[in-house]
């Protein structure tokens, strides 16, 4: 199964109509290094919104991503897309084990992360879990993520699978 075009069943109340920017598309935005405020996002039509959602994730398909959004919000109101350095050896690039970022959000809420349980998820799911876990982060969708992912009761109670 693909991955690179995949939003998760968490994420369903706010990117049904592609209104926020999916996981799927921010992974794919750290890999090229840019960084794309809402208000850009906000100001792509629907059909673009869908493109960037099912745009491939090799490395051809990423280096022209980058030049295409480069062109596309050259010329909005807030100026291009931001850079940042292009994600390498990130925290959820690794499948050995979990960040502590991840481990401290779990505890915090009272989960427990099975042991070997990161090794088994994909780089987006990885992905995901650690922009949750983000400090800051309120961390709502974080239980509600590891239950997809398998990793956790449905309630989020605290309890791991």
């Amino acid at each position: 199964m693909a991955r690179h075009d995949h939003s998760f069943g968490f994420e369903a109340d706010f990117v049904g109509d592609l209104r926020c920017i999916p996981m799927a598309v921010r992974r794919k935005l750290d890999l090229v290094g840019v960084k794309l405020k809402l208000s850009h996002w906000s100001q792509l039509g629907e059909a673009e919104r869908q493109r960037l959602l099912a745009w491939p994730d090799d490395d051809g398909a990423l280096e022209a991503l980058d030049q295409w959004l480069k062109q596309r919000t050259a010329a909005m109101a807030e100026g291009a897309a931001g850079r940042l350095e292009p994600a390498s050896h990130a925290s959820w690039q690794q499948a050995e084990a979990a960040p502590e970022v991840l481990l401290a959000s779990c505890r915090q809420l009272g989960l427990v992360l099975p042991p070997h349980a990161w090794g088994r998820l994909d780089e987006l799911q990885r992905f995901a879990l650690v922009k949750l876990s983000h400090p800051g982060h309120e961390h709502r969708n974080l239980p509600r993520a590891l239950a997809e992912f398998g990793l956790a009761d449905p309630e989020g109670a605290g309890s791991p699978v």
